[in-house]
């Protein structure tokens, strides 16, 4: 390992305080490759001159550089199909009937990553549901990292990502060709909105969910830390609202405050009612 033990140690502690993340011991490798790029684009000679800079300084903003290195930012487009097929088929369906009064969706992709969950959504809305383009649809995706979100902003994806689980149809329909880059349409990126929000910290003021996916994220976190998001997670869904997990994650015995739905393959949550 190129670092010392206590500089591999320094980052871990580094990364459970700024976002709850747990490093395993076993994960000096990619401490290292995730660090290495930054530190090179810093402008130091070596990586443990990096972690050494910060070890001497208060937490700024090349600790929040490295914390953002370190959390992951693996997404693909329809990611795990499944939960898309729950949402098209019968979650969906369900809630525009239950909002035919109010006219009004919203939705929360956390851990949005550089954006394809909530542009699959945008997606999968205006494919199958014209009636909500007359609709106030709210698609709000968070991530921690700033920089991940303006490249989310953009929507530019490179072939290797639009070939992840984008259907080809889709592709031909909602991208435009630059060069080697594919650009989402004006009027899909449009239907997201981005906020930083870092989930293992105090939320910001968030509106009333019918639809929250926080998905393939817990399992980076430790129990009390998953206990404190589910039970924030509370606060903004409503009653008869949806809640997504990542296929391995699960509200057992960390909050009971949960009922599991099964969709076919798919599951998700709703708040039990007492």
């Amino acid at each position: 390992m190129i670092l010392s033990m206590p500089e591999f140690n320094y980052v871990r502690r580094l990364v459970l305080d700024q976002s709850a993340i747990v490093l395993e011991e076993d994960k000096g490798y990619l401490v290292e490759s995730r660090l290495l790029p930054l530190a090179r684009r810093e402008g130091f000679a070596s990586l443990n001159l990096l972690v050494q800079k910060m070890q001497a300084e208060p937490v700024n903003g090349l600790h929040h550089k490295a914390v953002e290195a370190m959390t992951t930012n693996e997404t693909s487009f329809f990611r795990d199909f499944h939960p898309f097929e729950a949402l098209k088929k019968v979650v969906l369906p369900e809630l525009i009937a239950k909002r035919a009064t109010e006219r009004a969706l919203t939705i929360w992709c956390a851990a949005s990553s550089s954006g394809q969950e909530p542009y699959s959504l945008s997606m999968l809305i205006r494919e199958n549901f014209p009636q909500l383009a007359s609709w106030k649809v709210r698609i709000l995706a968070t991530d921690l990292s700033t920089d991940i979100l303006a490249r989310a902003r953009e929507g530019r994806y490179s072939q290797l990502e639009v070939n992840r689980g984008l259907p080809a149809n889709l592709l031909v329909k909602y991208f435009q060709k630059r060069g080697c880059d594919w650009y989402l349409r004006d009027d899909i990126r449009g239907m997201v909105e981005y906020q930083v929000v870092n989930l293992s910290n105090a939320w910001p003021v968030l509106p009333p969910m019918d639809i929250v996916m926080i998905r393939n994220v817990l399992i980076y976190f430790g129990v009390e830390t998953k206990k404190a998001i589910l039970s924030r997670v509370r606060r903004v869904l409503k009653p008869d609202g949806y809640f997504f997990l990542g296929g391995a994650e699960t509200t057992f015995s960390i909050d009971d405050s949960y009922e599991r739905v099964q969709f076919e393959r798919a599951t998700c949550y709703r708040i039990r009612k007492h």
